[in-house]
């Protein structure tokens, strides 16, 4: 079952320096990083595993099905993505799996989507990670709506248990050395007794990511022939053993370091086919870095693309969305994760669209809310808060994002746009497209995402459209 190995077998075996009849030290150590996901496994006791493709890296992997089938188990789309960047110095390791709508047991068991995210990264002065991008929405249990939390422990009548989000961290490292390594597991059942078809002793993980990140150990001060063997404990994961007796087994808490000032990189995006996130007309300069005193770390973390009330916000890449919902200084927000890992942060939209749903898979282009000025901005011009977070620097919080604004202009200019109907995005000469007026509608509703003329898919047809007249 995965994770019975080492962690040291994941590439941070214990590295010896030699010296050569010159007396010149042999390769320096470097870091190392490994991540892998999948969506769905189902163990029964004496039988192959049936799952969606477990991917890992290095080197990045990704994986998308329309849907997922086995006895007791049926799924709507499913996705498993697993990224490494690795330097000299430094190491970053990401994983994500989402599921949509999910039933097991014939219904016994529901949720509308399903997410899995675990994040690490190691410097030379530290190493740290993050779990809080998985989720679960609308999780009903024998009929009754449970309230996801980490290390939730649902006993299923007498012939089973569930396991909500079930972490675990791991920050042991060899002498001298950092580590973080992160696992969750969003949904996890083990039947005590035979069930729907499968007999006892059965598990079902739904979600499942996990991500290492390790500094190499100091370079001995003298050479020696000597080496030390480090063993490490590591926490209960799932397809492991039985679960604990007590749930909670998150073995320590850490804080993302902060950066106190913006980083000055633009690291290139490989997910390709990205589009500018406002659709019609806008504007924006490059304010990254500037001063803000509702920011913990005291400066803006991307741009403001102005426009107008209720204009349609798209999703820049294929890719996953998450976190979705309101606070005090975003107002409604919500995140994209591209397959090769970045991410992308919405905020300040009047309301979502039907597509901005935990867990949900989209297409560049697909409209995922509209244009607003909520949360701390309720007194300034509307605009879209736009952060681009690249998976390089993901291990450093929210602090990882970097300037947008060269990525920006080369998305508006159509540089970037690889898919079918991309030209969509610049103005039609003859005539004018099917996407709605922006707004429109806005004051005469109070949802609209359910207005008519401003369905998520808008944008599909007005690029299907140009096609059209274009021959």
């Amino acid at each position: 079952m995965l994770l019975r190995r080492s962690i040291v077998a994941l590439g941070f075996a214990a590295l010896a320096l030699t010296l050569g009849a010159d007396g010149e030290a042999g390769p320096r150590p470097t870091p190392g990083a490994s991540s892998q996901a999948y969506a769905v496994k189902v163990s029964v006791p004496g039988q192959a595993d049936v799952a969606t493709p477990l991917v890992s890296a290095p080197p990045n992997a990704s994986s998308f099905r329309n849907s997922f089938a086995a006895k007791g188990v049926a799924t709507g789309a499913t996705s498993a993505g697993a990224t490494t960047v690795i330097g000299d110095t430094h190491a970053v390791a990401a994983a994500a799996a989402s599921v949509a709508s999910l039933s097991l047991f014939g219904g016994e068991i529901t949720a509308d989507a399903v997410a899995a995210s675990a994040k690490a990264g190691v410097t030379p002065t530290g190493a740290a990670g993050d779990l809080s991008g998985s989720s679960v929405s609308n999780l009903v249990a024998l009929g009754q709506k449970v309230e996801p939390s980490p290390d939730l422990r649902v006993q299923l009548a007498d012939w089973g248990t569930l396991t909500v989000l079930a972490q675990g961290i791991d920050q042991s490292a060899p002498a001298g050395g950092k580590g973080f390594r992160g696992f969750v597991s969003a949904l996890d059942v083990h039947l005590n007794q035979a069930h729907g078809g499968l007999p006892a002793g059965t598990e079902i993980v739904v979600g499942y990511a996990e991500a290492d990140a390790r500094s190499a150990p100091p370079a001995p001060a003298t050479t020696s022939t000597e080496t030390t063997e480090t063993t490490e404990t590591l926490p209960v994961a799932p397809g492991s053993g039985p679960p604990p007796a007590q749930p909670g087994h998150v073995a320590t808490k850490t804080h993302k370091p902060r950066l106190h000032r913006p980083p000055k990189v633009t690291p290139k995006l490989t997910a390709g086919g990205y589009v500018f996130p406002v659709y019609g007309p806008s504007s924006y300069v490059d304010t990254f870095g500037a001063a803000r005193g509702d920011i913990v770390s005291g400066w803006h973390h991307g741009d403001d693309i102005f426009g107008q009330i209720g204009q349609p916000l798209v999703a820049v890449a294929d890719g996953t969305v998450f976190s979705v919902g309101w606070n005090r200084v975003g107002g409604n927000r919500l995140w994209l994760r591209d397959g090769a890992g970045n991410e992308f942060y919405y905020a300040h939209l009047s309301a979502f669209s039907t597509l901005a749903v935990d867990g949900a898979h989209v297409e560049a282009g697909d409209v995922l809310g509209f244009m607003g000025n909520s949360g701390d901005a309720e007194t300034t011009p509307y605009h879209l808060h736009f952060e681009i977070h690249p998976v390089s620097l993901l291990y450093r919080g929210y602090d990882g994002a970097v300037d947008p604004t060269t990525y920006l202009d080369g998305w508006r200019k159509l540089e970037d746009v690889n898919f079918p109907g991309g030209a969509a995005w610049a103005p039609l000469v003859h005539g004018r497209g099917g996407a709605p007026e922006p707004g429109a509608i806005l004051l005469q509703v109070s949802d609209i995402s359910q207005a008519a003329g401003l369905d998520p898919r808008s944008l599909r047809r007005a690029r299907i459209a140009q096609r059209t007249v274009g021959g």
